[in-house]
């Protein structure tokens, strides 16, 4: 320990007359200078730091942050289609203005206009889903954990649920099939393997305290080579036998063909599920929400639960939602650009090339993948080109890139920055040319 150290800290009153400290808040000022005193007393006895830095610079700099949005608009240059640390997908500029009208004022979230009565929450969301899955009813709530969890609450609590053991995924964080459904109240019945699960080890599994039968689709992982699984059909058979409901967790939830293999909503319902579960802000293209699809008796079941007032939606994702679906039902699908992004073929790179002609750095354009990101479509690699850019050391360009505003996020590999358009929006070739040429230009 540096005794030494200790007594070049500046006490708290000199530090709060710093000049440079004058224009900040009273109360900021010195909640910051404390804080960073703090810090600095803490890593002297830790023998972490071996000289002071600029004390009253340092408290105007953090203070600064203090004073900071920290959640702000960031170019994905990644090529990760759904980047969960980037907030998952782009809304489509139909879902934006909705936000944005409803956001700015009031609206008629609980109202009818036309009688002046009170209205129900999920009326706009309501009549596109069950036009579009052909489903008897549909609600939504946070995020499709929350369905998961709201669904075997409702349906299986006291109950069996039988899931295949090759199906009790853990999602993300601490989201395990087995600890929700524990924390639901239903009681989990394991059958099959975990490559190999046949529809008879359900119906052997089935007694008269079963009261769901419950398929995972494998939306984040895949299980290759010696491998069964029985279908949606199958499954709903067995249910159907056993007069209990056949549930589907779908995960990302795709309503267009051609993700991958990445099975359709409308169709697993129209295979024999009852209540489907699947995610807003995947494959679909809109906000996190979590949506359940199926039987007007169970979605109502669920949608009744206390557990539904705690996870339902608010007015902003509401109308992006909505929005969102009603572009599906116009079949305007290719102005949601998490389609458009997943469906694209490679991207042309050469906008973004011209741009940075003469930028100092040794731009070449090279073949590579990328993916879905966000626990959709695992495996399933995106062909595309990207532009390398050489020249400096890659991580100092990179964080250049990502502490401007707007930040830029691009991917480092092969000793070089990545720059992939597959993931830019409108108008954003001309921020990363800006972002990279003022990066360069600053060294």
């Amino acid at each position: 320990m540096d005794n030494t150290l200790l007594r070049q800290l500046p006490k708290v009153d000199r530090l709060l007359s710093a000049p440079e400290l004058g224009e900040l808040p009273d109360t900021l000022r010195a909640d910051t200078a404390r804080r960073v005193l703090d810090e600095l007393r803490t890593g002297i006895l830790a023998g972490e730091l071996t000289a002071l830095p600029d004390v009253p610079a340092l408290v105007l700099l953090r203070a600064k942050a203090r004073q900071t949005q920290h959640l702000v608009r960031v170019i994905n240059a990644t090529g990760i289609v759904l980047h969960t640390n980037l907030g998952r997908a782009p809304l489509a500029q139909a879902a934006c203005e909705a936000v944005h009208a409803v956001a700015s004022g009031y609206s008629n979230a609980e109202l009818l206009l036309e009688t002046g009565l009170r209205g129900g929450r999920l009326d706009g969301i309501h009549d596109p889903l069950v036009e579009l899955l052909g489903c008897e009813d549909a609600i939504a709530v946070n995020n499709n954990a929350a369905a998961v969890f709201l669904a075997l609450s409702a349906l299986g609590a006291g109950r069996e649920c039988i899931v295949s053991r090759g199906e009790l995924v853990k999602i993300g964080g601490s989201f395990r099939v087995p600890d929700i459904m524990a924390l639901s109240g239903a009681r989990l019945v394991e059958v099959g393997t975990t490559n190999r699960t046949r529809a008879a080890d359900y119906q052997r599994a089935v007694t008269e305290d079963t009261g769901l039968v419950m398929r995972v689709h494998p939306s984040n992982f895949k299980v290759v080579g010696f491998t069964e699984r029985p279908t949606t059909a199958e499954l709903a058979e067995v249910a159907a036998s056993a007069r209990v409901p056949m549930i589907e967790d779908l995960g990302s939830g795709a309503m267009v063909p051609g993700l991958g293999d990445e099975p359709m909503v409308a169709d697993v319902l129209r295979d024999g599920a009852d209540l489907v579960l699947f995610s807003g802000d995947k494959l679909l293209g809109g906000p996190q929400a979590g949506i359940l699809a199926g039987r007007r008796d169970l979605v109502q079941a669920c949608r009744k639960h206390p557990l539904y007032r705690a996870l339902r939606l608010d007015k902003m994702v509401l109308a992006a939602l909505e929005a969102t679906l009603r572009l599906y039902v116009a079949g305007r699908t290719d102005e949601i650009p998490t389609v458009g992004m997943l469906t694209l073929g490679r991207p042309d790179c050469a906008a973004l090339v011209a741009g940075l002609d003469g930028c100092g750095l040794d731009v070449q354009v090279e073949d590579d993948v990328g993916f879905s990101g966000g626990g959709a479509l695992p495996g399933h690699e995106l062909p595309t080109r990207v532009v390398a850019l050489r020249g400096v050391p890659p991580q100092d360009l990179a964080h250049a890139l990502r502490t401007r505003s707007p930040a830029v996020v691009p991917r480092v590999a092969r000793d070089a920055v990545l720059l992939d358009p597959r993931t830019l929006l409108p108008g954003e070739i001309d921020d990363v040319v800006a972002a990279v040429r003022q990066a360069t230009i600053a060294r």
